[in-house]
């Protein structure tokens, strides 16, 4: 093993403990812990570029992992939906674990996926579903854990609905009204209305997908419906800032101004 080698291995540890201790300080409020977020790291990332890996420890996990602007469940729950939405399946096994760990069920991880097929497509969420059900084998997640087909649903506001509705139907009824329809019919009929994943969750994992998607032009609905559903604008710019290590600062930055824009029109 040459001396250069050596050195990364110690400063990989050394950067680990770091994490360790700043994470422990977190308190009580989730099981997940530091060493579950090392887990989520390929070890190769040491050997090949120190420096990111120093990025990684120090400031990833160290530090953003640990700001109090989202709890770790909410941050395990954003990285998981924005892993999803980009297709990154190799890590997809880890994440889950570590969402699980942080407070995450499996019913409420496997309505994320069912909710993200809709907003990321639908060959992301079942390569997802293949990189968690070894996760889920693991932890003895069984067909009682997870939601059924059929759920009762969620009680409907009436009246915001037949408002989106209308403005959709009225803006894009004569450029595809299966669209329309099918908006109507599966998604904010049914699917939104499902009952295990909490609307606040289901919002937020919506606006990550978006983010991580490079879809700003979409956020403005669903950041104010998200905020409407109890997300608070300090959760939501924390959201912002954890996406920018997973999601690239392009893609954050790009998300910014409508994030400004709801922000301001929801103060008046």
């Amino acid at each position: 093993m040459s001396l250069g080698n050596t050195r990364t291995q110690k400063d990989f540890a050394r950067k680990t403990q770091i994490a360790a201790s700043a994470i422990a300080l977190m308190g009580t409020t989730t099981t997940a812990t530091a060493q579950d977020l090392t887990q989520t790291l390929p070890q190769e990332v040491g050997t090949v570029a120190p420096a990111l890996m120093a990025y990684i420890t120090d400031g990833l996990f160290g530090t953003v992992w640990n700001a109090e602007t989202l709890s770790m469940r909410d941050r395990a729950l954003v990285t998981f939906a924005a892993m999803v939405t980009r297709g990154e399946g190799a890590q997809l096994g880890e994440f889950t674990a570590l969402a699980l760990d942080a407070g995450v069920t499996p019913a409420e991880l496997s309505e994320t996926i069912t909710h993200l097929a809709f907003y990321t497509g639908w060959g992301n969420a079942t390569a997802a579903a293949q990189a968690m059900a070894p996760v889920y084998a693991a932890r003895g997640a069984s067909a009682d854990d997870l939601p059924g087909a059929s759920p009762d649903l969620l009680p409907l506001n009436q009246k915001a609905e037949d408002a989106r509705q209308n403005m959709v139907q009225n803006t894009y009824g004569d450029v595809s009204q299966g669209v329309v329809d099918y908006t109507q019919e599966m998604l904010f009929l049914d699917l939104w209305l499902r009952p295990d994943l909490a609307p606040r969750d289901r919002s937020l994992v919506t606006v990550a997908g978006l983010i991580a998607a490079g879809q700003p032009e979409q956020m403005t609905f669903h950041l104010n419906r998200a905020m409407d559903n109890g997300l608070t604008q300090t959760e939501a710019g924390g959201m912002l800032a954890h996406l920018a290590f997973y999601a690239g600062w392009p893609r954050v930055f790009s998300a910014m101004p409508v994030a400004k824009e709801v922000f301001a029109n929801r103060a008046q």
